[in-house]
This record gives structure tokens, sequence and C-alpha cells, in this order.
């Protein structure tokens, strides 16, 4: 299966840790240059971007239309891939994974990733290290994605924006399954698992304040982002009650610190 890695032009140390693990784990990869706020194909001020649960910073648009230019590689090529933000590190056990299920039909989205929330998780897979996955809220640094998902994530956020993570999250007709143990994690917390990081990251996302919703929002525009900020959380309320006979909250724990062959700083540039 074939990585696509999502990275900034002059993020050059980030794009040399995804070389050297895909290498070490014999994952084929091609990269996709990230879109900037700079480089937007909608303008910034357009009214689709406050059509989430609150207004959305330049750099998370920028996140969102990075990610649909994955998905749409996805359904162009009609085979799965595993998309990467260039920050994450997957571990060694990804590659046999990733050729486990690369023929699967019954699947839409597999996340490699945790961080540190609690996930609704299902049944086992039978012979796979995997679960049915119901209810995420954080996911977009690692996961598969196959050409019936990309569609459903194309369509979704054709019509609204969001921040890519939760519109994955929140694609509730994908069928979804999470690795047990995770076999990614961000760079941003290797300290959380008590590993060293190849590399000192800084968030992309994060040089930006969120918008003041006090500042250029009317009563009405204000009104309606809380409404739909209600409105999602009751749905994953909602989400939540119905599967309980079937599935738990539980925290998913990365492969041990042993299994992350990413983990000693790459060769080559160490700026960006």
């Amino acid at each position: 299966m074939r990585a696509l890695v999502l990275n900034l032009a002059g993020q050059s140390a980030r794009l040399a840790v995804q070389e050297a693990q895909l290498a070490q784990l014999g994952i084929a990869w091609q990269r996709i240059e990230a879109t900037t706020p700079a480089s937007l194909s909608r303008p910034a001020g357009d009214p689709y971007w406050n059509t989430w649960e609150r207004p959305l910073r330049d750099t998370e648009k920028a996140v969102l239309e990075s990610h649909r230019r994955a998905w749409a590689r996805v359904a162009e090529t009609g085979v799965p891939c595993l998309i990467l933000e260039d920050d994450a590190l997957l571990a060694r056990g990804a590659g046999r994974l990733l050729a486990a299920v690369e023929g699967r039909s019954d699947m839409d989205h597999l996340t490699l990733e945790t961080r540190g929330r609690r996930k609704l998780l299902g049944r086992p897979v039978e012979g796979l290290p995997l679960r049915r996955l119901y209810l995420d809220r954080t996911g977009a640094a690692a996961y598969v994605l196959w050409p019936s998902g990309a569609r459903i994530l194309l369509a979704r956020t054709a019509r609204a924006a969001a921040l890519a993570d939760a519109a994955i999250c929140s694609a509730w007709r994908m069928r979804s399954f999470q690795a047990v143990p995770a076999l990614a994690i961000q760079i941003d917390q290797c300290a959380r698992y008590g590993m060293a990081p190849p590399i000192p990251v800084k968030s992309t996302i994060d040089v930006q304040q969120k918008p003041d919703l006090r500042e250029g929002f009317g009563p009405g525009r204000r009104l309606a982002f809380r409404l739909r900020r209600i409105g999602a959380q009751l749905r994953m309320g909602l989400r939540q009650l119905s599967h309980l006979p079937l599935a738990r909250r539980e925290l998913v724990p990365p492969a041990p610190a042993t299994d992350w062959p990413a983990l000693e700083r790459p060769a080559g540039p160490q700026g960006g």
C-alpha cells in the first residue's frame, strides 16, 4: 500500500523523518504538497469557512484542503492509501497491517493513531489487531482511507467545512476501524508515551490565534455557531448511547516504545 505524505514546502526535517521511517518499513510513498493559507482554493473570507461549529483559523482551513487533496487522490486511483501528516511516527507493525488490510472491501477508514483520548470501540476483528471504531474525537495524522471512504469525506466537506479530524471522526457513514495497539503517534506526543522525539516540532496550526466570536461576527452568526456545536455534542452523545451494548470507551495504548523504528534522528537537514 502506498503512503501519501502531506508536507509543507520548507519542512525538510519532517520530510526526512517520513523518508527514513517509510524506507525502514518498506512502504512506497508519494509527497503531496500541503496547502498554505496563501494557497487556499477558496478565499479565506468565503462563507463556506463559517459552516462549522466555530470560525476556523486560516491554518485550519489549509489543513482541511490538504487532506481533501489526499482524499481526491485516493478516489482517483481507486485503491486504499495510507495518509500521513509529516509529523506522524509509525511503529514496526504498520507495514504488516497495511499489507493485511489492503485487499479488504469491508472497510472505509482505518486509523492507526492514538492521542490520549478515549474512543468508542467495538469488538475485535478476527485475525487482525483491529477494533470497530464507533466514535473518535481526533485522528488525522495517520489513517488508511479506501476510495469509498474518500468519496464520503469529499461529499461531506463539499457541503460544509470542518477541522480535518472532525470531518473524519463525524463521518459515521464510514465503516471505521482502530489499530489496537495504536501504530502511529504524532511527534508532539512522544513525551506522553515515554519516547524521545526524532526532531523538535512546533504546531503549524497554532501559529495563528483562534478567531474571536465577539469580533467580526454578528449575533445571528454567533448563535449559528453555538447551535451547530450543541447539535454536534448531542449527536455524539446519542451515538455513544446507541452503541453502548456493543462498545465501550477506552484509551488505546500505543505499541511498546521498542517498536518505533524512526526515533533515531535522521540524517540530513534539520531545519524546517
